[in-house]
């Protein structure tokens, strides 16, 4: 072979590995884009519908607990809010505020003073969250909240 066909197919098989590359790198990359892990065209850097959720909340106030302490009974006063849907219908929850109440004051009353003393917030939260769900499923009604938090807690 001379020296200008060696050129000639070496030039010809760069071309082509290339544009190979270059065609495996696109399918690649549409792949990716098409199952979302590049993101959507547009979108790459905002938050997804999922993280912009907004809430509304029900404040149920001063939810009053007595306790047996070792020496004499003791106080919790308790207010809660009720962490909702943004749309969720107001009158509706100021409905269940009364069995609110009854959830949380029948779960607490059945601990002693030390222990309720003693328990950290979050943890009050989740049980207090655990008990309501547990009551709303006994007596088959829709729960209109996602979380309980507790926005306030006196004890005397």
């Amino acid at each position: 072979m001379t020296m200008p066909r060696i050129v000639l197919l070496l030039l010809i098989l760069n071309t082509l590995v290339v544009l190979g590359g270059t065609a495996a790198n696109y399918m690649m990359l549409r792949e990716l884009q098409v199952s979302g892990v590049a993101g959507a065209e547009g979108t790459a850097g905002k938050p997804t519908q999922e993280q912009t959720k907004e809430y509304g909340f029900f404040p149920v106030p001063k939810i009053i607990v007595t306790l047996k302490g070792k020496d004499r009974e003791h106080y919790f006063v308790l207010d809660l809010v009720l962490q909702t849907d943004i749309e969720a219908d107001q009158k509706k929850l100021a409905l269940l505020d009364p069995m609110v109440r009854n959830s949380v004051v029948a779960n607490l009353s059945t601990l002693d003073y030390e222990t309720l003393r003693n328990m950290p917030i979050a943890d009050l939260q989740a049980r207090l969250e655990a008990a309501m769900i547990e009551d709303f499923t006994s007596k088959n009604l829709e729960r209109p909240f996602e979380h309980v938090l507790v926005s306030k807690l006196i004890v005397q």
